[in-house]
């Protein structure tokens, strides 16, 4: 209701005759409000946080026309009295603006309209034209953008309400402030009018109602007039910059000293130069110093105080963001939901180990890292992130491998002593525990740390804790290779794939075999250690076999032949490959046990297994024996019976590779060890 009557009596002023001193009320009024509309076109961080503005503009608009008209209507009727009968607000403009001249009042006058009028409404008239054009040409695709977020799932119903209605007032504000400028525009010339009745309709009254001299009545309605403009117009200069910095503000946010500010001094070196150009104009002859110099100093000043701040700024943001990170990690371990994921490496450390090993993580994650590499290096994809942990529920000198949750190997070791391998060797001649080296079950002695120099001078090789537990890690990695080897690894290394294996890629996956078939291969490989670091020549054996064979068992074979000479490669020494054949009676023994179908086809594997028992027996001794003549070296049987040959022997000598005959690449050299017979 207040807010209505205050709109009538806006109105009223038009029609009802109004006393000087609410003509200053009414004039202040809107000088306050004209200032009020600025500082809040200012401080806001979008235009449309303003976007009762074309109202508020109309609103400010009509005031200023109404005190107009009822000012003219004071001048025209008691102007003879003297500049003092529009009320003080209008004199006193007449006397501070014009100094008691009105020439220069009309000059002041004729200038402001000109500002407003050609420069500063008719481009915030065209800027909100252009938004208001291209905001109703953009309403469609921002419609589907925001129905596809929603189904996307990446916003709710809500959201997607209140996305719909700010784009709705968006449109609507810059389609209200195109027609909003007219007010402005409409004003100055109403303003214009207004003024030269006042003064000519002014001077006839003056002259033949009040008997005034023509020169007396020119001078006071004069000033009457362009003091009455001027306290109109100043206003609505106002207001025009304030809508000019609306809608020039665009996409803009944040508010408008910090637009401005912040970016203008973003960039230090156009300070400098500014504040350079402004030395040279300092030192040219004819012009003024002291302003220039002021201004160089002064940007110069700031030039060398914004990295400063910028520095300041990011260390900030930057701890800002550790401590934020920080929180959120702290968050997520508390959480039961975290509780449910299953690292899949884990290294869990006794108490007591945990804080002897404390001092040295850095040393110890870097050497995790190299080891990580190494593993990418050698077996061609990346092994999981490592996890250290600690547990009360294990021996507090003691640690445990789990792979998925599950504990492979557990051993205990002694910080500060050393642990001596000596395998099958003589025991050195200090004091000591003998023990299992648990990476490779040899026999082993730890010491005290200080016989370290004694086992020197005797010829032995004694390790650290560290060095221990970590070469126990890594052997327990290399041992369950293909259950590290996810889907979504195998998934990364097609995506690294060039262009070309892509294609071929695409031809045999999922027609000929699927993304898991593919993987299941990739797993036998790891399983006997063989690297997949050759992934191109994989795929091509695999597309050259998957039209003939199913069996990931059979598909892997082929591809072992096709990539014999990396096999090969890996496995020989000095350039000679170290072999360990089967005799004559035990490859004739596996070829009667597999039984075929009509494709001939190996479909079943039927041996006694008494002769099970044997082999084993006979291959364990050979292998034993071998062992102590060559450290590497691989077991070569017939195609066919490779398979079931490893899976025998790898139950006693899990690291050891078993060839067939085909994947004997061609120009290796040979060096056979025995048989096993």
């Amino acid at each position: 209701m207040a807010f209505a009557g205050a709109v009538i009596c806006i109105l009223a002023i038009l029609f009802l005759p109004i006393p000087p001193i609410l003509i200053d009320m009414g004039l202040a009024l809107s000088i306050a409000l004209s200032v009020l509309i600025l500082m809040v076109a200012l401080w806001i961080q979008k235009p449309l946080e303003f976007s009762a503005f074309p109202t508020v503009l109309l609103i400010a608009t009509i005031l200023r026309l109404a005190l107009g008209i009822a000012s003219t209507r004071l001048i025209l009727s008691d102007g003879h009295k003297g500049i003092d009968a529009a009320g003080h607000v209008i004199s006193g403009f007449s006397r501070f603006v014009m100094s008691g001249d009105f020439v220069i009042g009309i000059v002041v006058f004729v200038i402001l309209i000109t500002v407003n009028f050609l420069v500063i409404t008719k481009g915030a008239t065209r800027i909100a034209e252009v938004g208001a054009r291209f905001t109703l040409d953009a309403i469609p695709g921002k419609q589907m953008a925001i129905d596809a977020d929603l189904s996307a799932g990446l916003i709710d119903d809500k959201e997607a309400q209140k996305r719909r209605r700010e784009l709705e007032e968006e449109s609507s504000f810059f389609g209200s402030m195109d027609g909003a400028s007219k007010f402005v525009r409409g004003e100055a010339v109403a303003s214009l009018i207004t003024i030269a009745v006042n003064i000519f309709g002014g001077i006839i009254i003056g002259v033949t109602r009040h008997g005034m001299p023509l020169s007396k009545a020119a001078d006071v309605f004069t000033q009457l007039s362009v003091g009455d403009g001027l306290v109109s117009q100043i206003p609505a200069l106002v207001v025009s910059l304030a809508a000019g910095l609306l809608v020039s503000k665009g996409g803009t946010r944040g508010q408008a000293q910090q637009a401005v500010l912040g970016q203008l001094s973003a960039y230090p070196r156009a300070l400098w130069v500014a504040a350079a150009l402004m030395l040279v104009f300092a030192l040219f002859p004819g012009l003024p110093m002291i302003p220039f110099l002021t201004l160089s100093a002064l940007m110069g000043f700031v030039a060398y105080t914004i990295p400063k701040r910028q520095e300041e700024q990011a260390a900030q943001e930057k701890a800002k963001q550790i401590a934020a990170d920080e929180k959120k990690l702290l968050e997520t371990k508390e959480s039961v939901r975290e509780s449910l994921k299953t690292p899949e490496i884990e290294l869990c450390l006794g108490k007591h180990l945990s804080s002897l090993l404390t001092h040295s993580q850095s040393d110890l994650r870097h050497r995790v890292g190299k080891m990580r590499k190494k593993f990418a290096e050698e077996y061609g994809f990346v092994v999981p992130e490592i996890r250290v942990s600690d547990s009360i529920m294990i021996p507090p000198k003691s640690y445990q491998v789990k792979i998925h949750g599950t504990v492979i190997a557990t051993h205990e070791i002694r910080p500060g002593d050393l642990l001596v391998v000596v395998g099958d060797g003589p025991m050195p001649d200090v004091p000591g525990d003998e023990v299992r080296e648990p990476a490779f079950g040899l026999k082993a002695l730890w010491v005290s740390d200080a016989y370290s120099s004694e086992l020197k001078r005797s010829g032995f090789t004694a390790v650290d804790g560290s060095s221990v537990l970590l070469t126990h890690l890594s052997e327990v990695i290399r041992n369950n290779l293909p259950q590290l080897l996810s889907y979504k690894d195998m998934r990364n290394l097609l995506d690294q794939l060039d262009p070309e294996y892509k294609r071929l890629l695409d031809e045999i996956c999922p027609s000929q075999i699927s993304y898991s078939g593919l993987q299941a291969v990739l797993k036998l490989l790891l399983a006997e250690r063989v690297s997949i670091r050759n992934l191109n020549l994989i795929l091509e054996a695999i597309a050259e076999i998957a039209p003939h064979a199913r069996r990931s068992e059979q598909l892997v074979e082929h591809v072992r032949t096709r990539i014999a000479q990396q096999i090969c490669g890996d496995l020989a020494e000095g350039g000679t490959l170290n072999i360990l054949r089967l005799g004559n009676k035990w490859d004739i023994a596996f070829h009667q046990s597999l039984k075929r179908d009509a494709k001939g086809d190996v479909v079943e594997f039927d041996i006694d297994p008494r002769l099970v028992e044997q082999f084993g027996a006979e291959a364990s001794e050979a292998i034993k024996l071998k062992m102590a003549q060559a450290p590497t070296f691989a077991v070569v049987t017939a195609p066919d019976a490779r398979p079931y040959v490893r899976m025998i022997i790898e139950r006693m000598f899990p690291t050891l590779p078993v060839l067939s005959h085909l994947e004997i690449a061609r120009g290796v050299e040979i060096n056979s060890l025995g048989t096993i017979a």
